[in-house]
């Protein structure tokens, strides 16, 4: 560009050309940016103000752009270059989602990634420039992530599809690049979405105001019983097995978690608005808008979540620790860790393979916005992992006396620098706290119940032992943990157990059963809640609509896999909770057979239970008269 040219761009406020000015800008929005790429997710209350402050700079240069967007394409400004602000301002919105979960910054960050794919910024030119390409890629995939979460699946399968072609052409364009580690990253979302399937989103796993119980309704819990009347404000969400499903550092079951303890929006409140444009081609200055809330105001805000991906045990702690900090006098941290166990023997073989495999290096970055050349992560949520000692099993660390259980976080090697030990909770209990197991060695949690600092714990633990469900291929890691399952999606688990998949169920069928389910699931509420022997530890959460719906489904769980067939009089196949609960919703009690044989019945599979001979004879009875 000539510098008459130059000139002939200066602003009417002074003589710095408006592409001099235009680039300061982006040279400060990306300073900024650099700096909160890198501060950690769960220390939220400390960062909102630097959030606000990256935003106002990003907000001043999307307007800039807007406003001469005819002198600086003149000056050389190219498509994708507008497209990276914007993916930066989407990357800004998720960031604060993930610290914040409030779902107003995940629809903000759907509507720029939208607008993004609608006026294809970086599709022009992307395979005759190498750079360029992986721009585009890694637009797709943390687009992908984003609706993932927030559960815009036909967007998902869309991008899935532009995902997969634009890796097979960029193979075919760029030949002396392989673009292996793309080719793990659609494995890795394929895998997830034949995982995820549509039967297991027939109901949202999220909490529905048309199909749970509104929290204002819920039964009042004895006076007697209850001190207090606590509230799920954090949860710290974790996951590690081997070869377990994922997409980036989100796996299977943490995915599940983390739906669980969203609102659903409803009505006219559950948008799937896209990015408008604006003359220019590109997002209309009115999306740029950070406090504009476009949930369903008679929600209360969803509770805040740290997803940890194979954390060390100091990660582990130091996040444990900033949450209990911040918690509020009337809040409950849910912890939930899912893991394979050590009980006494030998490091479980789960944890053998690669510390961080190279898909890992590339997907680990949609959450800290960035790809380095070497592959490196700067991920503020992971902690990476040593890498596997060929001699580890000869390392005294391998072996753990019977009474120090824990669960395996990392590798063999390691030792116990990425395994968690109940003893490792136990300092956090001067708070309350909501602690969910699902593990092969949960029953070592047990610990924790009495050895509480301040705050009795409540403990759901799941079986020692799990049930295999469906076929041969249906195992764990492809369909998740069953416990989880059964929290998450307790019908579908049910179904799952009898062999039962998505394609073999009528919906008519399939509602009616929904509905028995939720009537039984309300009832045991309605017990607990009226019970002149309830736990102090349960009285002071089943106001919370999010852990109430936990203790009941465990219920549910508990009652289902006492008596099936196949796990009956089998303890390792049945989940415990501590402190004890009420024998008026034991599996054993009329009202819990009942419901599960009204279920049963459904699905044409009662011989799969035992169930006594009163209520046998009672369900035989009842059948006559109807017949």
């Amino acid at each position: 560009m000539s510098q008459q040219q130059m000139n002939n761009n200066n602003s009417s406020g002074g003589n710095i050309p408006v592409s001099e000015r235009y680039w300061t800008l982006v040279d400060k929005a990306d300073k900024k940016f650099s700096k909160i790429r890198d501060l950690p997710y769960y220390e939220r209350n400390r960062y909102d103000t630097y959030f606000y402050k990256v935003f106002k700079v990003y907000t001043q240069l999307w307007k800039f752009q807007q406003e001469n967007r005819q002198k600086l394409v003149e000056a050389g400004l190219k498509r994708w270059e507008i497209g990276e602000i914007a993916s930066r301002i989407a990357q800004l919105y998720y960031g604060q989602y993930m610290r914040t979960s409030e779902a107003s910054y995940l629809s903000e960050a759907y509507i720029f990634y939208e607008a993004i794919l609608t006026r294809e910024y970086f599709k022009e030119g992307s395979f005759q420039d190498f750079n360029l390409a992986n721009k585009q890629l890694r637009f797709l995939a943390r687009f992908l992530m984003v609706c993932l979460v927030l559960n815009r699946r036909e967007m998902v399968h869309q991008l899935v599809n532009q995902l997969k072609m634009l890796v097979d052409e960029c193979r075919r364009t760029f030949q002396d690049t392989d673009f292996k580690e793309w080719k793990l990253v659609v494995q890795e979302i394929v895998r997830f979405l034949k995982a995820d399937t549509g039967f297991m989103n027939i109901r949202p796993l999220r909490y529905s105001l048309v199909l749970d119980p509104h929290p204002d309704v819920l039964p009042q819990v004895a006076a007697p019983v209850t001190r207090k009347n606590l509230r799920l404000r954090d949860a710290v969400l974790s996951s590690y097995h081997h070869n377990e499903v994922k997409f980036s550092e989100l796996t299977l079951d943490t995915f599940r978690m983390l739906q669980c303890l969203e609102w659903e929006p409803s009505g006219s409140f559950y948008l799937s608005t896209g990015g408008k444009s604006g003359q220019n081609g590109a997002l209309g200055s009115s999306r740029i808008n950070h406090s504009q809330d476009i949930t369903d105001p008679t929600l209360p805000p969803n509770p805040r979540k740290a997803v940890l991906y194979r954390p060390s045990l100091t990660h582990f702690i130091a996040v444990l620790a900033t949450i209990c900090e911040e918690l509020p006098p009337d809040g409950v941290l849910l912890v939930y860790l899912s893991a394979s166990g050590i009980t006494g023997h030998t490091l479980s073989p789960s944890g053998s393979g690669p510390c961080i495999d190279t898909a890992e290096n590339i997907t680990r970055d949609f959450q800290s916005h960035t790809i380095h050349s070497d592959g490196t992560s700067t991920s503020s949520m992971s902690s990476p992992s040593d890498s596997p000692n060929p001699s580890a099993s000869q390392n005294k660390g391998d072996f753990i006396s019977s009474h120090t259980g824990c669960l395996q976080f990392g590798n063999r090697g390691s030792g116990g620098l990425n395994c968690i030990y109940p003893s490792d909770l136990i300092p956090f209990t001067r708070r309350p706290l909501f602690i969910i197991i699902e593990s092969d060695a949960s029953e070592v949690f047990k610990a924790i119940s009495g050895a509480e600092k301040g705050e009795r714990a409540a403990l759901l633990l799941s079986p020692s032992c799990s049930f295999p469900i469906g076929t041969g291929d249906s195992s764990r890691h492809s369909v998740g943990s069953l416990f989880t399952v059964f929290l998450t999606a307790p019908l579908q688990a049910f179904c799952l157990l009898l062999g039962i998949s998505g394609s073999d169920v009528e919906m008519d069928i399939y509602k009616h059963a929904e509905s028995l389910l939720s009537s039984s699931l309300n009832d045991w509420g309605l017990t607990l809640a009226t019970s002149d022997n309830l736990d102090p530890v349960w009285a002071q959460i089943l106001r919370d609509p999010f852990l109430r719906r936990f203790l009941l489904r465990f219920i549910f769980c508990r009652a289902v896999l006492t008596l099936f067939v196949q796990t009956y009089n089998k303890k390792e196949f049945h989940p415990e909770c501590m402190p004890a609960l009420p024998d008026s919703v034991s599996p054993t009690t009329t009202a819990s057979q009942t419901a599960v044989l009204q279920l049963a019945k459904m699905f044409h599979a009662t011989k799969r239970f035992v169930f006594t001979e009163a209520i046998s004879v009672s369900d035989h009875k009842n059948s006559g008269m109807e017949s």
